[in-house]
């Protein structure tokens, strides 16, 4: 797929690319595949998924290693950037008839190097436990479907749980399994336990213990994926409805929603320390919401289709003692509002202390840059980072972190007059476009919570600041280049009540048919089943979608572009011939996967080990090398 305005060079495949602490490379001959190493016709195929797990071998070779590729399913020990990958010895194979599994989860907890407990979902809606190292089957869940019919989405393991899982469908409905217990031989009857706005959770009833032990309905059309908080006591699902809902997992309760600014939501992920939750789906835009404040706090532009994966860099992620700031203008609840993480669960991440640390004595937050990345059907990877001036954007800073950006932006008040509160902050001289930046740090006569008039955009294309003619940056990310120009399409839809505030909306109105045509026509559909139910789950949560936009554009749920600071990526590179399925973040490496099922390894900075063919400075820029 080319990049906006074609050219060779745009549309290359990169083996490598440079950030502020280094080079990561591609190791070639990291590569998992297919032992034949022929690219997969992935044409109405499911997605290609990729699970790990550590089974602490004495040899150091814990790693484990596996991913489905079409009708089959492969595990093999994982080398990653110490050796290449012998894809001849597979330590288990299988090839599936009739059905394709869609995803798989390890239990970490029960995992030796004589056995893992391995789940996989099945597009027919079945789900089985193996055991990969001892080659068993153990067990088959739903397997007469009588549970659910539909396509199985996502698969997860409870956190802190040797027996409890979840799994979640097309249709839109979860279900919490007990490996010990029976699914029985005839449909479930459920009793309703607990119900909110547009969820409702069920209990099977039946005179002995079998499965599933609760059912969730949450939403409208598939439920394309859920994450579990790095405590597991919060539970956050994206629907195709284009909702992010974030629920109390034991008490089943709604903790907080937000929506997409187009389209539904394919992919979610939490930071390391759960204060912050990345979404991404059919918009284009990766999206960032607050735990703590139930808001979207910033937006990311950088794709040019369908983003399929988004995952936080526990890694990356750095905290640095912060000065002191002043005299604090946003709401208490910014600073002292704490989630008081209870033992039991609690399988964070070692960073998670630390990036929780608030002094309560000054009111004096860490300086901290969260570092996450995203993978689409544009076949492109992009880095981000989430710096101090997007999640403290009431406070004056000391410094602004390298790769910001922070433009004044104006959003005209109901008067009619436009009104811009900003401060000037410089950035480091490694920030992406070289120049001094603008920040508007704090807005007046707001309440908490409440979207401000102005806000920062952080990392923003380029984009017209006329404010005669009120035209606010572009927000449809789709593959036109005309794209670029004016409001964005949903904006220019609903923005009928506010006509008096903006001269162009007729010129807008008059583009919008022929931009949503040409954003359906310049998407892959190939990550959607062939399964006429999924077909027509798709085409009913459209409209539901569209009378939902009406409703909460603008507001909490979906502020307009203007409203919040956009992001622009760190890094953005071509890196596959196929739509993006994988990107997960390991301690010395990343690792990505696309659709022709080809799994590759991408060594951090000075992080190749005996692969030191490919690690030759000569082929590096001057300087990257770490």
């Amino acid at each position: 797929m080319a990049a906006e305005g074609g050219g060779k060079e745009m549309n290359e495949i990169k083996t490598q690319f440079t950030t502020r602490e280094g080079v990561y490379k591609l190791l070639t001959h990291s590569e998992y595949s297919r032992p034949n190493r022929v690219p997969f016709n992935s044409q109405g195929s499911n997605p290609v998924k990729v699970s790990f797990v550590n089974v602490n071998d004495q040899s150091g070779n814990g790693d484990r290693i596996c991913f489905n590729v079409g009708r089959e399913l492969y595990f093999y020990i994982y080398k990653g950037v110490r050796k290449a990958a012998d894809l001849s010895k597979p330590i288990d194979k299988r090839i599936y008839k009739g059905t394709q599994p869609t995803c798989h989860d390890f239990n970490p907890l029960t995992a030796t190097a004589e056995s893992v407990s391995l789940l996989v979902g099945f597009s027919a809606g079945q789900v089985q436990l193996i055991d990969p190292i001892k080659k068993e089957t153990s067990k088959l869940f739903n397997e007469e479907r009588l549970i659910d019919k539909s396509r199985v989405t996502c698969v997860r393991w409870v956190p802190g749980s040797e027996s409890l899982f979840l799994v979640a469908h097309s249709s839109g409905s979860m279900y919490l399994y007990n490996v010990e217990n029976t699914c029985g031989t005839t449909a479930p009857h459920y009793q309703l336990l607990k119900q909110g706005e547009n969820y409702a959770v069920h209990t099977c009833k039946s005179k002995s213990a079998r499965n599933p032990l609760l059912r969730w309905t949450v939403g409208e059309g598939a439920l394309n994926e859920f994450a579990f908080s790095p405590d597991g006591k919060f539970l956050a699902c994206a629907s195709q409805d284009g909702f992010l809902r974030v629920f109390g997992f034991d008490a089943a309760e709604l903790h907080g929603k937000m929506k997409s600014y187009f389209g539904g939501l394919l992919c979610v992920c939490w930071s390391p320390d759960g204060r912050y939750i990345v979404a991404g789906g059919e918009d284009d835009l990766v999206t960032v919401w607050s735990f703590l404040d139930c808001r979207v706090i910033a937006r990311g532009h950088g794709h040019k289709s369908w983003v399929s994966v988004v995952a936080f860099d526990h890694c990356t992620t750095s905290v640095e003692d912060g000065d002191p700031p002043g005299e604090f203008s946003g709401s208490d609840e910014d600073f002292h509002e704490q989630i008081h993480f209870g033992a039991g669960r609690d399988r964070a991440n070692s960073s998670h202390s630390r990036l929780s640390k608030r002094n309560s004595t000054d009111s004096r937050p860490v300086s901290v840059t969260y570092r996450f990345g995203s993978v689409g059907q544009d076949t492109q990877l992009c880095l981000w980072d989430l710096t101090e001036d997007i999640l403290f954007p009431h406070l004056p800073l000391s410094r602004t972190r390298t790769h910001t950006n922070v433009m004044s932006a104006t959003s005209p008040p109901a008067t009619g007059q436009t009104t811009t509160v900003s401060t000037t902050t410089t950035t480091n001289s490694s920030g992406t476009n070289g120049k001094d930046n603008v920040s508007n740090s704090s807005t007046s006569g707001n309440p908490p919570n409440s979207l401000p008039n102005t806000l920062p955009r952080s990392n923003s294309l380029p984009h017209s600041s006329n404010p005669a003619g009120g035209s606010t940056p572009n927000s449809h990310t789709g593959s036109n280049s005309s794209s670029t120009k004016g409001n964005s399409i949903i904006d220019s839809a609903f923005i009928a009540t506010s006509v008096s505030k903006f001269a162009t909306l007729s010129l807008h109105d008059s583009r919008k048919e022929r931009h949503e045509k040409d954003h359906k026509r310049n998407h892959s559909m190939g990550h959607i089943s062939s399964k006429s139910s999924d077909k027509l789950n798709q085409l009913s949560s459209s409209r539901t979608a569209k009378a939902d936009a009406a409703k909460t554009l603008g507001t909490m749920l979906c502020p307009r572009m203007e409203e919040v600071p956009l992001l622009e990526p760190l890094v953005c590179k071509k890196i596959a011939h196929e739509r993006l399925t994988v990107l997960i973040f390991l301690e010395d490496c990343l690792v990505t996967a696309c659709q022709e099922g080809f799994v590759c390894t991408w060594a951090r900075p000075g992080k190749v080990g005996l692969l030191s063919s490919q690690n030759n400075p000569a082929n590096s820029p001057s300087g990257t090398v770490v």
